[in-house]
């Protein structure tokens, strides 16, 4: 007889019947999102299985349409700014800027100084020993010292000075340079800031001040430079800042005690992108000459940098070591540079993250009475007229021992918006990050069982191929002197076995 292999059918269709992936109604079945299970049975699609798939369709479009929105919201950054009172047992007392108005004292003046800021002051040049002014020849001039020396000097100024109660004098302020010329400022430095540990009236500086009216230019004609008010200018700012006195600085009459209430502010702006502050590094110096970061110190850099590109040097009050600009520069070069409109718009300095501003309450009251001008005219040998019109009092003080905090907060963070999204999630489709992963677990299955059957159908014919072709062909008969027997076979003896 012919030997044939006879192949068992049913045992090579096992294979490809045997399921590589599960199908999508039995992923559906244990799937944790909503109403999947409803939508993919198996069998006939029908009304049922419809309606709940329109229902899993519009919650999945509320869901998408509400993540859409949360998430645009997340990407404008949007902030919220709060605002507490917290009390302090004592406060640092701020920084205080004086400077008279009159920028020159007619005394102080030379001819040389008078022939050189005529330009500036209006004042016509001195003719000498019957020679014209314009034929002198004048040492050329130094601004710095003309501002220094000609300045209203704080000794001759400062009739009485009291802190906290206790005595001060000139000595206790520093000589800054503003657009006012030479001014003052008491407890300007920020490692020896001075403390108060008590509000309200002579709890503060308390200042007594003669601004010499008497020392004014008198006013021949007007420029730019010309003041027609008397007084002096004040600015409280904090230790950080540099005074910038001649926009944010208020006037004080004399004739009249000022009382200052102060309100100490912190703020807190948030950096980008939620706010648009400008940090200030330790690291790095962010402005040339300044410690730290601020607005006055923003402008004052810009301005310099100004004047410096277009007339080749800076102002006396502008930071830096670059040569300072003759009065005639000053008129015709810097001034107009600091006046044009478009400058101001070029100039941005952004917000500091952390800032101390001071709100004030002023009021005032008319000094001195009858009784006290015969006693101010004896003491410092003048007339009562002179009294009143040129002294004044500054008093300046906590309202009370505390601070406002306005701080900028998040007001939609990544917490947030996740948390949104959860809950959109779970309200709408019922489902998780979990959830995700079962999805994306189950895509990755499809794939990779899909990419092994086209791998094996590419290798080489498929075992439904090999079988039709085994059905058509016939194995051949085995050649030799093999028989088929039915009897059992004989035994064969086991081999020796040598120990």
């Amino acid at each position: 007889l012919d030997l044939w292999f006879f192949w068992d059918k049913e045992s090579l269709l096992e294979e490809p019947r045997r399921p590589h992936r599960r199908d999508l109604a039995a992923f559906a079945g244990t799937s944790t999102l909503h109403g999947l299970a409803h939508i993919c049975r198996s069998g006939q699609l029908g009304v049922r299985q419809a309606l709940w798939a329109l229902a899993f369709v519009a919650s999945l479009a509320f869901f998408l349409y509400q993540a859409a929105r949360s998430a645009l919201f997340y990407l404008e950054h949007p902030h919220v700014t709060t605002l507490d009172e917290e009390a302090a047992q004592k406060m640092v007392f701020p920084a205080v800027t004086i400077c008279n108005i009159n920028r020159f004292r007619h005394s102080a003046l030379t001819d040389a100084d008078i022939f050189h800021l005529a330009n500036m002051t209006g004042l016509p040049p001195k003719d000498r020993d019957g020679h014209k002014a314009s034929d002198l020849l004048y040492p050329d001039p130094d601004m710095a010292d003309i501002v220094n020396r000609t300045g209203h000097q704080l000794d001759d100024m400062l009739k009485n000075c009291s802190f906290n109660g206790e005595n001060c004098s000139a000595e206790n302020f520093t000589v800054v340079y503003t657009r006012y010329g030479k001014c003052y400022t008491f407890n300007g430095d920020r490692n020896k800031a001075r403390m108060t540990r008590q509000s309200g009236m002579g709890n503060g500086l308390e200042i007594m001040l003669d601004i010499q009216q008497e020392e004014y230019l008198p006013i021949w004609r007007e420029t730019n430079e010309t003041s027609f008010e008397a007084g002096i200018r004040v600015q409280i700012h904090s230790q950080d800042e540099p005074p910038y006195i001649h926009q944010l600085g208020f006037g004080v009459s004399p004739g009249f005690q000022t009382f200052v209430s102060c309100q100490e502010q912190r703020l807190t702006y948030l950096p980008q992108p939620w706010g648009s502050c400008q940090a200030s590094l330790k690291e790095e110096q962010i402005l040339p000459g300044y410690e730290s970061y601020s607005i006055a110190a923003c402008r004052l850099q810009c301005e310099k940098e100004a004047v410096l590109q277009n007339c080749q040097c800076r102002m006396v009050h502008m930071p830096g070591n670059e040569t300072i600009c003759s009065p005639n520069v000053y008129i015709e070069c810097a001034d107009h540079i600091l006046a044009v409109e478009d400058f101001q718009e070029r100039c941005i300095c952004p917000m500091p993250c952390n800032l101390t501003r001071y709100g004030k309450e002023i009021s005032m009251v008319r000094i001195p009475n009858k009784g006290s001008a015969r006693y101010l005219a004896r003491k410092y040998n003048r007339n009562e007229t002179y009294i009143r019109e040129n002294f004044l009092v500054l008093d300046i003080f906590f309202e009370a021992l505390n601070y406002e905090a306005i701080e900028q907060k998040k007001a939609y963070n990544l917490a947030g918006l996740l948390g949104d999204i959860g809950g959109q999630m779970g309200l709408f489709i019922g489902a998780s990050v979990l959830t995700i992963l079962e999805i994306l677990d189950y895509i990755c299955e499809v794939r990779t069982s899909g990419g092994i059957q086209q791998v094996l159908s590419s290798s080489g014919e498929t075992v439904a191929e090999i079988l039709s072709s085994l059905e058509n062909r016939q194995i051949p008969p085995l050649t030799g002197d093999f028989t088929v027997s039915s009897s059992p076979a004989t035994p064969t003896k086991p081999c020796p076995q040598n120990r």
